[in-house]
C-alpha cells in the first residue's frame, strides 16, 4: 500500500508540474514579417526586414515570453524600383543608418508581459540596433491558434540612427526625416 501511495504522489507531482510547464513556439522565418515605414516632411518610404529566427513562449495558454532576430542584411525598399530602390537600400544599409556590415542582425527580447484581456498583452522588450539596447513597449495580440501581430513605434536616434534628424541637425528644410519609425509585424508559429 505504501509503494501505490508514493507512485501516486510522484504521478501527482509530475503531472502539476508538466501542466504549468512553458510551451515554446517556434516562428516561422518565413512566413512571419517585419514591415517598416519611415517618414520625411516630402513623403515616405516602406520596405520589409527578414526574421533570423524567433520563438514564443506560452503558460497555462498566455504569453509569458519571447525572442526574435532580425535579419538586417534583408532589410528593403518596396515603394521604389530600379535604382533609386538600390539606392535608398544601400543608404539604410551604410553607417548612416543601420551599419549592416557592422550589425548584421538586431534583436528583441521580452522582459514583461501583462494582459490586457482579449487575447491582447502589452510587452515590455529589450530592443538591440547597432549593438545599443533600449527598453520599448507595444502591444502584441495573439490571433487564433498560430499568429500573432504587432505595430511598434522606434525613436531610431536612440539607437544612433540620426542622419537627417531635424532634433539634431539644422535647416535641414524638407530634407527633415522623422526620428520614429513604424514596425509592423506579423508573427507566425
Amino acid at each position: 500500500m505504501s509503494k501505490l501511495k508514493s507512485l501516486s504522489l510522484v504521478l501527482l507531482i509530475l503531472f502539476s508540474f508538466h501542466k504549468g510547464s512553458a510551451q515554446t513556439s517556434k516562428i516561422d522565418a518565413a512566413k512571419s514579417s517585419i514591415n517598416w515605414v519611415g517618414k520625411k516632411i516630402t513623403g515616405e518610404h516602406e520596405g520589409n526586414i527578414k526574421f533570423k529566427d524567433g520563438y514564443l513562449v506560452f503558460k497555462d495558454n498566455k504569453l509569458a515570453g519571447g525572442s526574435f532576430t532580425a535579419d538586417m542584411t534583408s532589410l528593403s525598399n518596396t515603394d521604389q524600383t530600379g535604382s533609386s530602390k538600390q539606392k535608398l537600400e544601400g543608404h539604410l544599409k551604410s553607417e548612416d543608418f543601420f551599419n549592416t556590415t557592422n550589425y548584421a542582425t538586431s534583436t528583441l527580447v521580452f522582459k514583461n508581459i501583462a494582459s490586457k484581456g482579449n487575447n491582447t498583452y502589452l510587452v515590455t522588450a529589450d530592443l538591440t540596433i547597432k549593438g545599443i539596447i533600449n527598453s520599448i513597449q507595444f502591444d502584441l495580440v495573439i490571433v487564433g491558434k498560430n499568429k500573432a501581430t504587432a505595430s511598434l513605434n522606434i525613436n531610431r536616434t536612440k539607437y544612433d540612427i540620426k542622419y537627417g534628424s531635424g532634433s539634431y541637425f539644422d535647416d535641414l528644410g524638407d530634407k527633415t526625416i522623422y526620428d520614429d519609425f513604424e514596425l509592423n509585424v506579423v508573427l507566425v508559429f
